[in-house]
């Protein structure tokens, strides 16, 4: 183990300190709803391949999580869809202090103190590209100026109070870049760093970038994404970003990598893991429910099964809502 890695930010907060219990229990703790705030004042708009989901606007978050939080949820993971404000080359509007993430960050902490914020770390939703980093004039993408936007914008969440960072660009070495800008101004022990660290180039991302708008306005992100096939560079990736400093490492998508995830757990036995249950697997299942196929409470708690038997002990999912129920209302084996 490296020797400046450091325990606390792992147990800054009461939820991070159970994360650090490893079971194989699905929780509520265990959930983490993934949200879209918009900086249009007084919105709901509804996501159309995404049943049930919407981009909210802050104004309209006690209406949103209120219920929520009453029924036990513990966590959010923020992403970010400006549309009053013009994009740019550089992602400026991710680290705008006027802009949707920074500013839910506050009215969260303010209205719900207990919940847990993550805050999304990227840059797709905010260029005007769309790719995940800055970019040379050839087009690829410039890797070091890139890790530095995105120390900038995981700072800002920090300061602005969110609880951990999660960067999802795949940039290399922005994990040790984050964390050297989070010990610089004193966020070191305060402030969890979850890094995505196998996130695949999959072909379950449509719906969620419908929601942010972050398609790529030209070419793809399989330069800095992982191959499906590419078990050894996420078991790479896996290591290099904990020896960098990661409090949790994420893989995603969920379903279709549980060995991915089961190699993480072998890679980093003693550490949080997540997975995220991405848009198009969330889609996937509403439709095989609405074609009668199958019970939708069923396949999915089967689902979530799956990943916590692989390892994971964190899941990102939009089904957050039901299974705050569900886990109150278990059904007889």
């Amino acid at each position: 183990m490296p020797h400046d890695v450091r325990l606390h930010p792992s147990i800054a907060t009461p939820l991070g300190r159970t994360w650090q219990n490893q079971g194989r229990v699905l929780s509520k703790g265990a959930l983490m709803y993934p949200i879209f705030i918009t900086d249009e004042p007084g919105s709901k708009i509804p996501l159309g391949s995404m049943p049930n989901q919407y981009r909210w606007s802050v104004d309209r978050l006690s209406e949103f999580l209120g219920p929520l939080v009453e029924r036990g949820l513990q966590s959010v993971i923020l992403f970010g869809v400006p549309v009053l404000k013009e994009k740019d080359e550089v992602g400026s509007l991710a680290d705008d202090a006027d802009g949707p993430v920074i500013q839910a960050i506050k009215y969260l902490r303010e209205h719900f103190p207990t919940l847990y914020i993550a805050a999304d770390v990227c840059l797709c939703e905010y260029t005007s590209h769309g790719h995940c980093g800055v970019l040379c004039d050839d087009g690829t993408v410039n890797n070091d100026e890139s890790t530095k936007r995105l120390a900038d914008v995981a700072l800002a969440y920090a300061k602005a109070g969110a609880h951990c960072v999660a960067p999802s660009d795949m940039m290399d070495g922005r994990i040790a870049s984050i964390s050297a800008a989070l010990r610089a101004a004193g966020y070191g022990g305060k402030t969890t760093l979850m890094a995505y660290s196998a996130k695949f180039a999959s072909g379950m991302y449509g719906p969620f970038r419908d929601a942010v708008a972050s398609a790529p306005s030209f070419g793809d992100r399989r330069c800095y994404q992982l191959p499906p096939n590419a078990r050894g560079l996420a078991r790479r990736a896996i290591a290099r970003d904990v020896a960098e400093g990661a409090d949790i490492v994420m893989v995603k998508p969920a379903l279709p990598y549980l060995d991915i995830i089961g190699d993480a757990r072998e890679i980093v036995p003693d550490y949080p893991l997540a997975c995220y249950q991405v848009s198009g697997e969330y889609a996937m299942l509403h439709a095989a429910a609405a074609a009668g196929i199958a019970d939708l409470r069923r396949v999915v708690e089967e689902s979530m099964t799956s990943m916590m038997r692989a390892g994971a002990s964190i899941i990102l999912t939009y089904f957050t809502p039901e299974l705050l129920e569900w886990i109150d209302s278990p059904v007889a084996a």
